[in-house]
């Protein structure tokens, strides 16, 4: 018997308990108009983009409320890590870095339509658009018995309370919110609309065929004398990807071994400090990049990037050498 996995992210239904679930265990962050996970990295500004981005973690389905516990890393010996740092000089003075210049908010996107257009092929498996519905489009089923129960307003997020502008109901947990029932009821569900979103996603693939991405997520955590930084991506191809350490800058150009489509993540990372090229290096994991990038002055890193604003929280491991 079909059940259904409540883990925030997947959603699915499933029949193997060991099949394997792909979802959020942290929970959402609404912040400045921003949406996303604290588990993980992306932020959006459009709702629809927050139900859209990638679950971060992998597990076991679920038919309960609370995702698998994390495994959690030891912290180090404080004893080891105070002998690494004994004889740690003090780190040179530090120019002041220029505080980065805010990017501009990106133009809405255009308004999608409110049905199907006639002859457009809609792919097995394809969830219904309407906020609140769900449903999923079965090859050859039966258009004609449709009913698409949805909400049509926003959803709004104030003080602790979620719910969407066409309805009055209020809850307090995300959870909650997902569940409320839609308040308007249509004929036909919405899966394709104009085919306009599933041009433009084909547009983001290059000549070789691979579907190119923007980002991925990342994190990272020091020590007095290194940077090591991990950007999540699965199946990246070790016999072709490339990573250049320059002195202030990171280029990457990783391609991965997806079938039937591989990807390719390609980006320049400004560094906020400068690095030693030489002493710096890389190793590619299963599900992710990581690389060890050795400091150059032996100053904290408040971000990874110099682009990024500084948000006041430092991950370290050991005692960091005393600005003067």
């Amino acid at each position: 018997m079909a059940q259904k996995c409540v883990h925030q992210g997947c959603g699915k239904e499933y029949t193997d308990p060991d099949e394997v679930c792909r979802y959020h265990p942290g929970p959402p962050v609404f912040h400045e108009g921003q949406k996303g996970w604290k588990c993980c990295k992306p932020r959006v500004l459009t709702f629809e983009e927050f139900m859209s981005i990638e679950p971060c973690t992998e597990g076991k389905h679920s038919t309960t409320d609370l995702p698998p516990k994390i495994e959690k890393k030891e912290a180090p010996d404080p004893a080891l890590l105070q002998a690494a740092t004994t004889n740690l000089a003090p780190a040179p003075p530090r120019m002041p870095v220029a505080a980065p210049q805010s990017a501009p908010t990106p133009p809405p996107p255009p308004a999608e339509s409110e049905d199907d257009e006639e002859g457009i092929e809609i792919p097995d498996g394809r969830m219904c658009r309407r906020k609140g519905c769900g449903a999923v489009y079965k090859a050859g089923s039966s258009r004609e018995v449709e009913e698409c129960v949805h909400h049509p307003g926003v959803p709004i997020f104030h003080e602790g309370s979620k719910g969407y502008s066409c309805c009055k109901r209020r809850v307090l947990e995300f959870d909650q919110f997902m569940k409320i029932e839609g308040c308007k009821t249509k004929n036909r569900h919405l899966f394709v609309g104009s085919g306009k979103k599933d041009a433009a996603a084909a547009q983001s693939k290059n000549s070789e065929g691979e579907e190119l991405l923007e980002t991925v997520r990342n994190d990272f955590y020091q020590t007095p004398m290194s940077v090591i930084a991990s950007f999540f991506l699965k199946k990246i191809d070790k016999a072709t990807a490339k990573v250049e350490f320059q002195p202030q800058q990171l280029v990457l150009d990783l391609p991965t071994t997806d079938a039937p489509v591989p990807k390719r993540y390609k980006t320049e990372v400004p560094l906020f400090g400068p690095i030693d090229t030489e002493k710096s290096s890389f190793k590619i994991l299963g599900t992710k990049l990581e690389v060890t990038l050795v400091k150059g002055d032996g100053s904290s890193w408040p971000v990874l990037r110099s682009d990024d604003r500084p948000t006041g929280e430092i991950l370290q491991v050991g005692r960091a050498g005393r600005l003067q």
